[in-house]
């Protein structure tokens, strides 16, 4: 059995490189952030990755938030005085496993610090192409389950299937 793959993804900074999320932020910075998460849930639900999405917060400790329930799709706010990116990186040093984390930034610096941790780096454009595929690869996997389901129904009563 192989071991789950951990994307962090540097919320604000895919917000801000995302038009459609980064109009939201000025008047509904909950909603964008609501969104992204949406939109990246995809890849926990259907591709079985950990997901954490890391947000520069305000209050006096760390925060983490599990919509849904499951403890391998969090959001992460980090305390005031400690940037999201400083999040990251602790996360990506203290796992022994690092070479197993995907970070998602369009911050330079940042990727070459964690890359230097042994985790791989990409760009919010990579990630909004990554989504693209994983969601037309649940359409296409939901045309055939509805072909088949559609064929046993029409299949006369007390026929058996092949």
């Amino acid at each position: 059995m192989s071991e789950t793959r951990h994307l962090l993804i540097d919320g604000y900074n895919v917000i801000h490189d995302w038009p459609h999320l980064r109009s939201l932020l000025p008047t509904r910075p909950e909603a964008a952030r609501d969104r992204l998460a949406e939109e990246v849930r995809i890849l926990h639900d259907r591709e079985g990755w950990r997901v954490t999405l890391v947000f520069d917060g305000k209050g006096e400790e760390i925060t983490i938030e599990r919509p849904g329930g499951p403890p391998t799709f969090s959001l992460v706010f980090s305390p005031s005085g400690m940037s999201a990116d400083d999040i990251i990186e602790r996360l990506v040093a203290a796992d022994p496993k690092s070479s197993r984390i995907t970070v998602v930034t369009r911050d330079t610096a940042q990727r070459q610090t964690i890359e230097a941790f042994g985790a791989i780096g990409m760009s919010p454009s990579e990630l909004r192409d990554w989504i693209r595929r994983a969601g037309a690869g649940l359409a296409s996997a939901l045309g055939t389950l509805r072909r088949q389901v559609d064929k046993e129904w029409r299949r006369p009563l007390g026929e058996t299937a092949p």
